[in-house]
């Protein structure tokens, strides 16, 4: 490990103009790309404390021994000449996006004397124009099997090609009008290459002009009485507007544009690409990257266009390209694009209509990309295996983690604080064990305090079930402390838990396992549940061999202590900070910092992330409740019907706080005492606080529907 000051250029020789700048390691190979608008200050920034730096900046910096650097003149030569060093030297700290499958394209391969139609994959040539990229291959023929009715350019190889001139007979598809059949002279090569271009013309999206040329021959035809031309030039109307439904206008202006879409998390980030031509989806591709490098949103578009835009010219870099962040210096990009189409390129977030509703539908792959990346890696036994193994021996456990539970906390500014416990079991979710509870011991936001409360109670009432289905019992008349398995003291003395008694149903919020209620979606059983004597799932009773917080050092203490304070000693606990995914151990000072590509990693972040999920939503569903609550709900025997026709009656609930007892008993079906008791619920109830719109600061009144705007 290369100490940075040994190598650190002196102050004085840094310039302080734009550049490129190049760390290379003891091998004198490139590790690490980058370019800045100030040399000097850019550099000066990976020579500070290297506690300061982010982990992976400081171990690149760590295993580089020396620094060089280039000058240009401007920003713009300085982004060209970052894109053509990552290409060449391939340094293994800048972030590199491959893409996740060959992407086909439809091909016209207009250097050639006749040009031909064909799906392509791979790099790209010189003098062929290219159309996409699309999904799937079959996509392409189907398109192009409706448009060679009307454009009916050559398709087949140079060796077929050769042997129909040599025998003077045409393949199949010249037989059958699909092919104008320039190889037996049909066509000569510039009637050939005249069509070729129309079929260019036509794909790149100057559709109205073929199909009105051809309606007009068609009733030309028509009137000439050439009923069989008139036939044949409809169902090429036809088979032009079926191949052209086959990507459904999503811009009404006939926009030529790319949008991007990323998703990202500490250590991968999915990049989705929705290339829209004439107002039409073409094609659609995607990459995912290993986040080998400190960088931003920003920083990941500014890769994006590179690596999508490096090696392209004239119309394949399109008029407007939409970002969901623009890069550190907009301007600079703008202009290496439109050097690279030739004109004017505009970058830019979309901000409202269709093209931000797209590009939500952009970032929507992008996050399902992400996902199913990881999914694929979950799924996998072997990886599994590997993962739990990893994580055994990172934290020194005897054996392979094959239950673990994660916890959470969740809340919204110290309002509506709630907690959360997933279970994976071999690395995959249980999710019919999944539990949520609601934070009762206190009021406020201390995320330290009610990680605490939550092992505290979920333990508490796992040895409550191991007490009362026998697993756990006193030795006989004991002359000294009463024995216990290891990992379990004997119980408290008799009276009340704090929590209550095993079966209330508070302790879990509403989740279902303890309320009665119908199972939701998000926790359905995945098998079937151990039962007990009495036909009850054994709620709480089989405990984990690793216990995960989401959080640092102080949330992993407060873990510890809840565990210690039940006599538990027999079950690991770590925590995974989110910043840096750093694991934390108890009565340890420094992190366990696991590999980035460590499959061990990769779990231990799936499982947080679910514990995350599965807390907000409870959080986010137990705010709207209480936000949607009414001082109407405690008023005895007034049901949902009449509520509605109170509300519909005043217009709104301010309204109807406002009346008089005589007012309310003039809405049909409300009697003296109910409105009565209305009045009363309404004058005991405090009056509530304002909704604000935290985006904007302003305070959201009720509407005349009686709901907030």
């Amino acid at each position: 490990m290369a100490d940075p000051s040994s190598y650190r250029p002196k102050p004085g020789q840094i310039p302080d103009s734009p550049g490129v700048y190049k760390f290379r390691d003891e091998h004198r190979r490139v590790i690490y790309v980058g370019k800045a608008k100030n040399l000097r200050q850019r550099l000066a920034n990976y020579f500070q404390d290297l506690a300061g730096l982010h982990p992976r900046t400081r171990t690149m910096v760590t295993t580089a021994a020396s620094v060089e650097w280039t000058v240009v003149s401007t920003e713009v030569e300085a982004l060209q000449l970052e894109y053509s060093w990552i290409k060449e030297y391939d340094p293994r700290f800048n972030v590199k996006y491959r893409d996740d499958k060959s992407y086909p394209y439809l091909a016209v391969t207009l250097n050639e004397e006749f040009p031909r139609v064909q799906v392509m994959r791979g790099a790209k040539k010189k003098g062929v124009r290219y159309f996409g990229p699309y999904g799937h291959a079959w996509a392409i023929r189907e398109t192009v099997d409706l448009m060679l009715r009307v454009f009916p350019v050559r398709t087949c190889s140079a060796g077929v090609f050769k042997n129909a001139e040599r025998t003077g007979r045409p393949c199949l598809l010249g037989y059958i009008g699909k092919c104008s059949a320039p190889c037996v002279g049909r066509l000569s090569p510039e009637e050939h290459r005249d069509l070729a271009e129309e079929f260019c013309d036509f794909m790149a999206g100057r559709t109205g002009t073929y199909i009105r040329r051809l309606e007009k021959d068609m009733a030309q035809a028509a009137e000439e009485m050439e009923y069989e031309r008139a036939a044949r030039l409809r169902d090429d109307v036809g088979a032009l507007k079926r191949a052209m439904e086959k990507s459904a206008v999503v811009l009404a202006d006939a926009t030529d544009a790319d949008l991007i879409a990323v998703a990202e998390d500490e250590l991968e980030a999915a990049v989705q690409i929705f290339h829209v031509r004439g107002g039409r989806v073409r094609g659609q591709r995607g990459w995912v990257t290993d986040k080998v490098e400190a960088v931003d949103t920003a920083g990941l578009v500014e890769h994006a266009l590179q690596q999508l835009y490096g090696e392209e010219t004239g119309d394949s870099v399109p008029k407007e390209v939409l970002v969901p962040a623009l890069p550190e210096d907009p301007e600079a990009v703008s202009q290496w694009l439109a050097g690279r189409r030739g004109s004017q390129v505009s970058l830019r977030i979309p901000q409202r209509g269709d093209k931000k509703d797209l590009m939500t539908t952009v970032q929507r792959n992008a996050q399902q990309a992400l996902g199913l990346h990881k999914t694929k890696r979950a799924s996998d036994l072997t990886t599994r295996s590997r993962a739990l193994e990893e994580i055994a021996e990172a934290l020194g456990l005897d054996t392979a983690p094959l239950r673990v539970e994660c916890f959470d906390i969740s809340h919204l500014q110290g309002e509506d604080v709630v907690a959360s416990m997933v279970v994976f079991e071999d690395g995959l979710a249980r999710k019919s064990e999944y539990r949520r509870f609601q934070i009762k011991g206190f009021e406020g936001q201390d995320d330290v305090r009610s990680m605490h409360e939550v092992i505290g109670r979920r333990f508490k009432r796992y040895l409550q079930e191991k007490e009362r289905t026998g697993e756990w019992e006193e030795a006989p008349a004991p002359t000294g402390p009463v024995p216990a398995p290891a990992g379990l003291v004997a119980p408290a003395p008799a009276g009340p838990a704090p929590d209550g008694p095993a079966s209330a149903p508070d302790d879990l919020g509403h989740h279902a396992a303890a309320t009665g209620a119908p199972v939701p979606p998000d926790t359905a059983p995945a098998r079937e549940e151990p039962r007990e004597d009495d036909g009850r799932p054994r709620r709480f009773a089989y405990p984990p061999q690793l216990v995960v917080v989401d959080g640092g050092q102080p949330q992993v203490a407060a873990a510890k202590r809840a565990l210690d304070e039940l006599g538990i000693d027999d079950i690991a606990v770590c925590g995974l900070a989110k910043r840096l995914e750093e694991v934390w151990l108890p009565d340890d000072d420094d992190p366990v910092v696991l590999p980035r590509s460590s499959e061990g990693l990769y779990l231990l972040q799936r499982i947080r992330d679910e514990a995350h999920r599965f807390a907000i939503t409870y959080q986010r569903a137990k705010r709207a409740k209480r936000i949607r609550s009414s001082p109407l709900d405690d008023v005895p025997g007034l049901g949902k019907t009449r509520k509605q026709a109170l509300i519909k009656h005043f217009g709104s609930v301010k309204k109807l706080r406002q009346a008089t007892i005589e007012e309310i008993c003039e809405v049909p079906g409300i009697g003296r005492r109910t409105a009565e008791s209305v009045a009363v619920a309404f004058a005991a109830a405090a009056p509530a606080a304002p909704a604000v719109n935290t985006a904007t600061g302003e305070i959201i009144e009720e509407d005349d529907g009686g709901s907030r705007t």
